[in-house]
């Protein structure tokens, strides 16, 4: 084994497992950063400084900036996948760091563009959103009869390694299915439709707007078009939180989202 391997190992054997409270019992949804830091190397330059912004509950907000300017960090610190280092961040009035992290992640449903399946059924895959789910329940929530119903055995069609015989927009679909069933009231969402094409696009947020309904959504943005629905927008560039508002007040601002908006208004012509 390389040097470079063992001292790799050496890292993950000393890294600390995160632990906390087995209870969560937060007073609602909202999700509060207050001057939150983060750095992937606690010696390093942050990745994220001083971070201060809302997203309420029944409401959809929008994480946007430039390549790497630190959108999936936070997403990533609120269902404390990892740990920010600095300032607070609460669910309901409840700081993340004092919870279990598999404990607060039943609160959370994440969709994201890579979308992870096993060679397993239709049915299965969908029921990795709630295990013990019934096959009614699972029906009920996978709004997919239009394709399944296409498939050689149907739900108890094999799909194979991470959903090779589907295309992308079905692939997508049964992401959503299984965010659907498990209901949870905080969604994560990196723009799952970015890479689909028109027609699969708009079958795909129809899902979204059954899954989307009442929650505290995150959205990690990509494309401003995809943004303009959102009830609020957090322009985040360097690691630091340069503008929030709605997007008019931030297209009417000129600023950073403006500009963006602009760019890839062009770009599209």
């Amino acid at each position: 084994m390389s040097d470079v391997s063992v001292q790799r190992l050496n890292e993950i054997f000393d890294t600390p497992i995160a632990t906390g409270s087995e209870t969560f019992e937060p007073a609602g949804h909202d999700v509060v950063f207050e001057n939150v830091g983060f750095s992937y190397d606690k010696q390093g330059e942050a990745t994220l400084e001083n971070v201060s912004f809302i997203a309420k509950e029944g409401q959809v907000t929008a994480l946007v900036g430039p390549s790497g300017s630190g959108k999936s960090t936070c997403a990533r610190l609120t269902a404390r996948l990892w740990d920010h280092d600095a300032g607070s961040l609460t669910v309901g009035g409840v700081e993340v760091l004092g919870v279990d992290p598999e404990v607060l992640m039943s609160d959370f449903s994440m969709v994201f563009q890579d979308v992870m399946l096993f060679d397993d059924t239709v049915m299965e895959n969908i029921r990795l959103g709630r295990h013990g789910a019934t096959n009614e329940e699972v029906l009920a929530a996978a709004n997919c009869d239009e394709f399944v119903s296409r498939l050689a055995d149907g739900y108890a069609t094999i799909i194979g390694e991470n959903g090779a015989r589907l295309s992308g927009g079905e692939r997508q679909r049964i992401s959503i299915a299984r965010a659907l069933l498990k209901d949870a009231p905080i969604v994560l969402l990196d723009e799952a439709t970015a890479s689909l094409d028109v027609e699969n696009e708009s079958k795909v947020q129809g899902a979204l707007s059954r899954l989307l309904a009442g929650k505290t959504v995150l959205v990690i943005a990509h494309r401003m078009r995809t943004v303009m629905g959102a009830d609020k927008v957090v322009v985040i560039d360097g690691g630091h939180v340069v503008e929030q508002g709605s997007p008019s007040e931030l297209l009417a601002a000129g600023g950073l989202f403006a500009n963006m908006v602009s760019l890839q208004s062009k770009s599209a012509d």
